[in-house]
């Protein structure tokens, strides 16, 4: 059995689930701040779709863990070289999928272009929105994937910089998820915008550091699956609808 608590401090807020004996293998789960998907409210817990579904599938697992907020470029390092680590909520691409082991799907994220709803940009297609000054996110999957495509993008540090920059005009099109776009608009107040175009139906994951033991990952692909079957994601999913 695990023993849940939480507690906020400088280095951010940090989820436990703790105590199935000495020598246990804990996995030190990193995430960033990226609603409604993960989120740290108030009290210092961690919240959103993905990490209620990752906190339920360890517990449901018996494997121990401790989840901690950073910057995502952080946690993604960390998955990557760090033995005992993996990170979320990480979309599978095709560059991406050979250097990590892989739990999931959690969640489903679409990616759209976002435009002022006064706006009069037409997009049929993916290339279309190339004569437009387009908004994203460093280091995220979505800019990433557009770069590949020979969009140039500019680019902010936080990706919730976006909805400002677009309300008043300084990018064109704001590329990111379906549902972190509208969040991030609500929360700073930023209204009237509509999506311009899906151009990308994604999955995101757990991505765990390339050593992890398969035995493991094993373990908790077959309780996802089984958490899928028995309704459960579907039941947090709709608690941030």
């Amino acid at each position: 059995m695990c023993l849940s608590f939480f507690f906020q401090a400088e280095a951010g807020i940090r989820d436990f689930c703790l105590s199935r004996g000495l020598g246990a293998q804990t996995f030190q789960l990193k995430t960033e701040n990226y609603p409604p998907f993960n989120l740290g409210d108030s009290d210092g817990e961690i919240l959103g779709i993905s990490s209620e579904i990752v906190q339920a599938l360890f517990k449901r697992a018996d494997v121990d863990y401790e989840m901690e907020l950073l910057p995502w470029q952080r946690a993604y390092r960390l998955a990557l070289e760090e033995t005992d680590h993996a990170v979320f909520s990480t979309t599978q691409t095709i560059e991406r999928q050979p250097l990590f082991k892989w739990v999931g799907p959690i969640v489903d994220n679409n990616w759209v272009f976002l435009k002022r709803g006064n706006s009069k940009i037409v997009l049929k297609k993916l290339d279309d929105a190339k004569k437009y000054r387009v908004g994203g996110y460093r280091g995220d999957a979505v800019a990433l994937y557009l770069e590949s495509k020979g969009f140039r993008i500019d680019y902010v540090p936080k990706d919730y910089l976006n909805s400002r920059k677009l309300d008043r005009g300084r990018i064109d099109l704001w590329a990111t998820g379906q549902l972190l776009g509208p969040y991030y608009a609500r929360e700073n107040g930023v209204e009237n915008l509509e999506e311009a175009l899906i151009f990308n139906k994604t999955v995101m994951s757990i991505a765990f550091n390339i050593n992890t033991d398969d035995a493991i990952i094993s373990k908790l692909n077959t309780e996802l699956e089984l958490m899928k079957n028995q309704g459960v994601l579907d039941l947090i999913k709709n608690k941030y609808r």
